[in-house]
């Protein structure tokens, strides 16, 4: 009867101490969308084409499916222990032209995952890290 008193405390504390336990879950930022800084969203002009948008911003998150006119660069940052931050650049276009910048969220300062540790791995070779954490005034 001892030895199975031992054998079920021992059962139970590991248990409790392994990952299935009420301790808690590691949880992680979660980044999604396009990165847009400051400095890339001050570069934009009305009149530049969309090839010159495509070049400075990249390809956009979503364009709109009814009016091909309209792009929306998203980015959104899902704090592990805190909350959601947005940031939202809608750009109009009419003909090949940009016509109208619209910005919606914080831009004027990076988000805190990419300007503290970056996001995902990065390799100890390369100093400048992962493309999320590389700015333009890095060069």
């Amino acid at each position: 009867m001892q030895k199975l008193t031992r054998t079920v405390t021992l059962t139970v504390a590991l248990t409790l101490v392994s990952g299935c336990s009420y301790f808690g879950v590691y949880k992680r930022d979660l980044a999604q969308g396009n990165l847009v800084t400051s400095a890339m969203a001050e570069q934009l002009q009305p009149g530049m084409t969309r090839q010159q948008v495509v070049n400075l911003m990249g390809s956009p998150m979503l364009e709109a499916p009814f009016d091909a006119q309209q792009w929306d660069y998203v980015y959104r940052l899902d704090k592990a222990y805190g909350g959601v931050e947005q940031r939202r650049l809608t750009l109009t276009f009419q003909g090949n032209r940009l016509a109208d910048i619209d910005r919606h969220g914080d831009f004027s300062r990076p988000p805190s995952v990419a300007d503290e540790r970056g996001i995902g791995p990065t390799d100890s070779t390369n100093a400048r890290g992962n493309l999320l954490n590389a700015r333009p005034d890095d060069e």
